[in-house]
This record gives C-alpha cells, structure tokens and sequence, in this order.
C-alpha cells in the first residue's frame, strides 16, 4: 500500500506535486498548531503596509480544517490539476504554471477590487483565503478543455463535463461550500 502511494507521488507532473504537497503540509502545520492561519491569510493592508508579500501566495496554501471536506479539496486537486498538466499542457510546465500564477493573481485582483468598492467591501473583506476558488478555477479550466467527458451527480443524472462548473455553482447554492466536492464524481 505504502509503495502504491508513493508510486503515485512520483508520477505526478511537477507542478501538480509541488502544489498538492504544499497544500496538505500547509495545512497539517496549521491543524498542528505550528503554523497559525492568521499568518497566512490575505490581507491586502499587511501585504502594503508591513510588506508582508508571502500572504499573496499562502493564501492558496491553506484549505482551513483537516476533514472530509479537505479530502475532496486535494482530491479535486490532485484529479484536475494533474489531468490539465499531463493532457492540455503536456510538454509546457512553464504555460500550465503561468495559467496558475495567471488565475491566483485574477482571484487576488478580484477580492483586492471588490474590497474597495462600497457596499461589496464588506462581503469581499470576509474571501481571506483562495485556496478553494482556485482549485475550481483548475476544475472549471479542465471541464472547458474536456466538454464531452461524462460525469455523474451521485448517481442520479449525467451532464458532460462542459456543465461541470454549473453543476458545482448550483450544489454551492443548495449545500453551501465545504460539501460541493463530495457530490461529484467522474464516470469516465
């Protein structure tokens, strides 16, 4: 068993591993009390006023809680993330970096923007952590470059992929955030 782990691991595409590693020890030093959220979390004023410039990308790194929930986070993770960069950018590490870097500065631009404009500041002081948003960025990437591939909704319906991020919208609606993930699965 420990060998099928750790075969798996080592076949995983660079970038795919260093974020998934980054990820789970992020948050296992968080649920150990070795690392504490509230030095990670994004808060535009430390980052410009006291250069705390690690706060940009730490805030991708941590999935708040060790639960189910983080389970199909680093599922979803590890599934989308390897697929897009062993499939779509096969061959071009740097391309499917700069899409990461891409999306994460997008996510950070919009809560950066959505926090100074009245009346949406306040709901966009409460996005510290971005961790989830682009996990279904890679998701919501891979369904777009794989339309036709099958996926089934607990066993009840079938969509193709190309509805995967309005399948995942509707869940969030009905069950809120942290149980979206488990609802979904491949049947491909």
């Amino acid at each position: 068993m420990a060998q099928a782990v750790e075969e798996w691991y080592k076949q995983m595409p660079v970038i795919t591993r260093s974020y998934l590693t980054a990820a789970i020890v992020t948050t296992i030093g968080c649920s150990l009390d070795i690392i504490a959220p509230s030095h990670l979390y994004l808060n535009p004023r430390l980052v410009v006023q006291k250069y705390e410039f690690w706060r940009l990308i730490t805030n991708f790194l941590y999935f708040r809680k060790m639960d189910l929930d983080f389970m199909f986070h680093m599922f979803f993770l590890a599934r989308y993330c390897k697929l897009l960069e062993e499939n779509s950018f096969r061959g071009r590490t740097a391309d499917f970096f700069y899409m990461l870097l891409f999306g994460a500065s997008v996510l950070t631009g919009i809560v950066l923007v959505g926090g100074m404009i009245p009346y949406l500041s306040e709901s966009f002081a409460k996005i510290v952590f971005l961790s989830n948003s682009l996990t279904f960025m890679m998701v919501y990437v891979w369904s777009k470059q794989n339309p036709f591939i099958h996926m089934s909704f607990l066993g009840l319906f079938t969509f193709t992929a190309a509805y995967l991020p309005w399948v995942s919208t509707q869940l969030l609606l009905l069950y809120g955030f942290d149980h979206t993930t488990s609802l979904l699965k491949s049947t491909s």
